[in-house]
C-alpha cells in the first residue's frame, strides 16, 4: 500500500474478543470478506438516495467508492468512515431541479453545480476547522438546532412519497405492505439482516409487488427485460454541471448538515477506537468536500460519512482502514455494470415510495434522537422556540423571495435555526 502500511493480526484475535485498530488489519481474505460487509452495510442508503433524485445509481456507487479512497488519502489512512450518498441533498435537490419523483431527473445539472457549491463551502470550513479547531461549530449550532435541521430534513420530504409516488389505490397499498416490510425485518429479525433492515424489506415487498401484479394483474406488472438487455460491464450515464445562482444558493448549506454529520460520526469513533481522531476532523470535512465537488461534477450525488458503517464497526469492533479501501474498490467496480444499474431501476415506483416513507421518517426521528442524545432542555425557553419554530419552517415549507431567488423550507429552517439561537441564545433566563 506504498506510504500506508497496515500491521497484520491473525484471524484468532477476533475470536479471542480482540480489536482491530485502524492502523491493523486481519489477512487480506478476511480484510475482503469485512470489505464486502461495510459495502452491503451503504450499500441500500446509497444507492436509494441516487433514485430519490432522479440520478444514475452506478454513477452514485461509482463515486461512493471513488470518495471514499479520496477521504482516505486525505485522512492519512487514520479515520476509519465509508463516505455514501447524503440523504441531506434529497429536499435542496428536488426543489431546485423541480424533479417530479419518476424517471431520470432532466434538470440534474442545476442540481449537480449546487452539490459542487456545497462541496466547496464543506471544504472550506474543513479548512478552518483544521487551523483552528471545531469549538465555533458547536457554539454555532448547538444539539438543539442541529436535531431541528436534521428532522426538517425528513418531515420537509414527507409529501414526496405520498403525493408523488403513489398514483393508484394499489400503488398505496403498495406502499403500506412495503413499509410493514420493512418494519417486520426491522424488529423480527438479528445480525446482518436487520442490520440490511432496508434492502430486506425492499426485496419482500419486490416479490410481494411481482405476485399481485405479475401474478394476479392488480397492478403495473414489474418488467425485468432491461436487467436480461443489460450487459454486465460499461461507461455509466456521466452528466455535467450547471452553474445556476438559485440553485447553488439553496444547495451549498447541506454544507451544514455534513459537517454536524461528520462530527457526531468521528466523535463515535473516537469512542469506540479509544483514541483521539479531532486532530483529523479538519482533514475528514476537507476530504468529504472534495468527494463532494467530484462527484458533483460527474453526476454523482452529494457524499457523507456513513452511520450504517459505523453501525457495523461498533459490532465488529474491526476498525482498520484497510477494509474501507477494499469497500472503495469493490463500489468503483460495481459503478462499472450496467446491468447493477438494471436492477436498481427495475424496482417498482410504489415500492420505492414505502421504502421513502421510512427512510424520511427516520431522518425525522434521527433528529429528535440527537436531542434526546444530548438531553436537551425544552423547559428553556430558548430550546422551546428554537426548535419549535424550525420545524414548522421546514414542515410548511415557508419561502422567502430574494428578487429572482428563493429560500425553500429546508434553507429557511436551517438559517432560521443558526440564527435563531444566535440571537436568543445570549439571552439569561429569567
Amino acid at each position: 500500500m506504498g506510504l500506508f502500511h497496515w500491521t497484520e493480526k491473525p484471524a484468532s484475535t477476533l475470536s479471542d474478543g480482540g480489536v482491530i485498530a485502524p492502523d491493523e488489519r486481519l489477512p487480506w481474505p478476511q480484510t475482503g470478506m469485512m470489505g464486502i460487509q461495510h459495502l452491503i452495510a451503504m450499500f441500500g442508503a446509497t444507492v436509494l438516495a441516487p433514485i430519490l433524485m432522479g440520478f444514475d445509481p452506478n454513477v452514485a456507487i461509482l463515486m461512493s467508492g471513488i470518495g471514499t479512497l479520496i477521504f482516505f488519502l486525505i485522512t492519512g489512512g487514520k479515520v476509519p468512515s465509508y463516505l455514501g450518498s447524503s440523504f441531506a441533498f434529497i429536499g435542496v435537490v428536488i426543489a431546485a431541479s423541480g424533479y417530479s419523483g419518476q424517471g431520470p431527473n432532466t434538470h440534474i445539472g442545476v442540481a449537480l453545480g449546487g452539490i459542487i457549491a456545497c462541496g466547496v463551502v464543506y471544504f472550506l470550513i474543513g479548512a478552518i476547522v483544521q487551523a483552528i479547531g471545531t469549538g465555533w461549530i458547536e457554539r454555532f449550532m448547538p444539539p438543539v438546532v442541529t436535531g431541528a435541521v436534521v428532522a426538517v430534513i425528513g418531515l420537509n420530504l414527507a409529501g414526496v412519497p405520498i403525493k408523488n409516488m403513489a398514483p393508484t389505490d394499489f400503488d398505496k397499498w403498495m406502499q403500506a405492505i412495503t413499509f410493514v416490510s420493512v418494519a417486520l425485518v426491522a424488529v423480527f429479525t438479528r445480525g446482518m439482516v436487520q442490520r440490511l433492515l432496508i434492502l430486506m424489506g425492499l426485496i419482500v415487498a419486490s416479490i410481494i409487488y411481482a405476485v399481485l401484479a405479475n401474478g394476479l394483474g392488480l397492478g403495473q406488472p414489474l418488467d425485468l427485460s432491461g436487467i436480461a438487455n443489460a450487459a454486465w460491464f460499461g461507461m455509466p450515464q456521466f452528466s455535467a454541471p450547471v452553474f445556476q445562482g438559485n440553485a447553488m444558493l439553496l444547495i451549498a448549506p447541506v454544507a451544514i448538515i455534513l459537517v454536524a454529520e461528520n462530527l457526531g460520526h468521528i466523535k463515535a469513533v473516537t469512542a469506540m477506537t479509544g483514541r483521539n481522531l479531532d486532530p483529523y476532523m479538519g482533514r475528514a470535512f476537507m476530504g468529504d468536500g472534495i468527494a463532494t465537488v467530484i462527484a458533483g461534477s460527474a453526476g454523482g450525488t452529494g457524499v457523507t460519512t456513513y452511520a450504517e458503517n459505523i453501525g457495523v464497526m461498533a459490532a465488529t469492533k474491526i476498525y482498520s482502514t484497510a477494509v474501507f479501501v477494499v469497500a472503495g474498490l469493490m463500489a468503483i467496480v460495481l459503478g462499472f455494470s450496467p446491468k447493477f444499474g438494471a436492477l436498481i431501476q427495475a424496482i417498482p415506483l410504489a415500492v420505492m415510495g414505502g421504502v421513502s416513507i421510512v427512510v424520511f421518517g427516520l431522518i425525522a426521528v434521527a433528529g429528535a434522537k440527537i436531542w434526546v442524545d444530548n438531553k436537551v432542555d425544552f423547559s428553556d425557553n430558548r430550546n422551546l422556540l428554537v426548535a419549535a419554530i424550525t420545524l414548522i419552517l421546514g414542515t410548511g415549507d415557508y419561502t422567502l423571495k430574494f428578487g429572482d431567488f428563493a429560500l425553500g423550507g429546508i434553507g429557511t429552517a436551517t438559517f432560521g435555526a443558526i440564527l435563531l439561537w444566535a440571537l436568543l441564545g445570549h439571552q439569561k433566563k429569567a
